[in-house]
């Protein structure tokens, strides 16, 4: 178990390569949530990747994405790629049932032709080809290509500027939310969110059946920017997915975006993923390039709750190698922050909030009285989520009273979860919480550690800040209480 590292990885699985000596290999090198891409999987790929992750570790989240309102190319003629050439005249029609040739391409979304304008840009397969849009007659996209370039079957498009009326759930989105629900997967992130709607969209469907998963919401076009604020408000957290984003907006906007996005997920106690070609290079090489270390740095210093590899892990010549080798960059670069206020978030609106003051002040010990570990009992995470927002540079130990409350603390900045059944008072949660980071060497009796609970049960809220050294709790554990939390009924 990788104990060295606060920012946590994301890694995609392929239900192709998920045995359990896989995932296994993968989590002994620094994975905490294993992501299942929608789009390549049935009902029994989704079950076989739950089921062997589950057999790793109970501790390791699972996210699944949607499609969302995506719009592809359909299938070419006789399956082959299509060769364009910069200046030729091409059609390109919303006919899902038609196959795309040289003269017509064909797109899965009908209505097109509605939502476009001339002048605007069709970009294809991520933007490796360009169409200009010059006239819109009949419901047909009278297009110039803009560069050379060879198109194969059903690959992406994006639009910059134009606003897409697609239902923000496709029919497959519901049944893949369905499988989730049934498997207990932990997250599912919605694709091309463009405003809180898509996001209710899917609660509704969660609250019907009293579901306890949460929405992760994909950024990845420039409606999703421009209602950030409103997005944020109604997701437990955010993935900055540069891939498609990069297409939608001028690429060098994005380390700003990137940032910006970043601060106002920390500002919120919102865990963030920064993901797409983290490691792209390490699919086919053993080594990643200086630019992608420096970019997997660059999000670390921004205080990224998670970062995100894709294609690395899920058909990648190396697999363990990146994550390994994405765990040394992070160890890296947290340790060269070490010891300097400047990695801690310190807010001066103020703190009106009693969770948001008294884990400010639990993270404000680590520089003042040199406290060596945060330790807090947890029944929605909500409290080891607000220690993690303020980014302090000692670890965070959770003891979660539900199962899946210690998997959706995965993704939580510098948080180490675990499970404990709900049977004792506060004291011995404190006195086994702390021999356990004892046991992972996190922290010696010598050490000082902060603990933040609650006196009043599940709901109430916290209500207090103890700080002491750790041997003192040890030796006088008959003598030394905490309230008690009151007792599920």
């Amino acid at each position: 178990m990788i104990k060295t590292k606060f920012t946590k990885i994301v890694a995609t699985v392929s239900d192709r390569r998920c045995d359990v000596d896989f995932i296994q290999k993968l989590f002994d090198n620094g994975l905490n949530v294993v992501r299942m891409n929608s789009a390549h999987l049935q009902r029994e790929g989704f079950e076989r990747i739950v089921n062997n992750v589950r057999q790793v570790s109970d501790r390791i989240g699972i996210l699944m994405d949607t499609k969302g309102p995506e719009i592809r190319t359909t299938t070419n003629v006789d399956d082959e790629n299509v060769v364009f050439t910069a200046g030729m005249e091409v059609d390109v029609a919303g006919e899902p049932e038609s196959l795309t040739s040289v003269s017509r391409i064909c797109l899965s979304y009908p209505d097109i032709a509605n939502d476009v304008k001339e002048g605007m840009h069709l970009l294809i397969d991520d933007g490796e080809l360009d169409f200009l849009i010059e006239k819109i007659d009949g419901g047909v996209l009278k297009c110039r290509v803009q560069n050379d370039g060879e198109l194969g079957s059903r690959k992406s498009v994006n639009i910059p500027g134009a606003s897409i009326k697609l239902p923000s759930l496709t029919q497959r989105d519901i049944t893949n939310i369905g499988y989730a629900m049934e498997l207990g997967v932990d997250f599912i992130a919605h694709s091309f969110v463009r405003s809180k709607q898509d996001v209710l969209d899917i609660q509704a469907i969660l609250d019907a059946h009293d579901s306890p998963i949460k929405i992760i919401s994909k950024i990845e076009n420039q409606e999703g920017i421009d209602n950030f604020d409103e997005i944020l408000e109604v997701s437990y957290g955010i993935m900055i997915a540069r891939g498609d984003l990069g297409i939608e907006i001028p690429a060098e906007r994005i380390p700003v975006v990137q940032r910006e996005l970043i601060n106002k997920c920390i500002a919120s106690h919102k865990p963030v993923i920064v993901a797409t070609q983290m490691l792209h290079t390490m699919i086919s090489n053993p080594r990643p390039t200086r630019a992608e270390v420096s970019d997997i740095a660059n999000a670390v210093f921004q205080h990224t709750d998670a970062l995100m590899l894709s294609g690395e892990t899920a058909y990648g010549k190396y697999p363990v190698e990146a994550i390994s080798t994405m765990t040394r960059i992070i160890s890296a670069t947290e340790k060269s922050m070490t010891g300097h206020c400047s990695s801690h978030f310190n807010y001066e609106s103020g703190l009106t909030d009693v969770t948001e003051f008294l884990t400010h002040g639990a993270v404000d010990s680590q520089y003042v009285v040199g406290t060596k570990a945060i330790v807090t009992d947890s029944y929605t995470g909500r409290t080891a989520r607000y220690i993690s927002s303020f980014r302090g540079i000692s670890p965070t130990l959770a003891i979660c009273y539900h199962k899946h409350v210690t998997r959706l603390l995965a993704l939580s900045y510098g948080v180490y979860s675990i499970y404990q059944k709900k049977d004792s008072t506060s004291r011995a949660y404190l006195h086994h919480g702390l021999k356990h980071l004892i046991g992972l060497e996190l922290i010696t009796p010598d050490d000082t550690i902060a603990y933040v609970g609650g006196g009043f049960g599940e709901g109430k809220g916290t209500t207090f800040l103890e700080i002491n050294k750790v041997s003192d709790v040890l030796d006088n554990y008959e003598h030394y209480d905490l309230p008690n939390l009151e007792q599920p009924k």
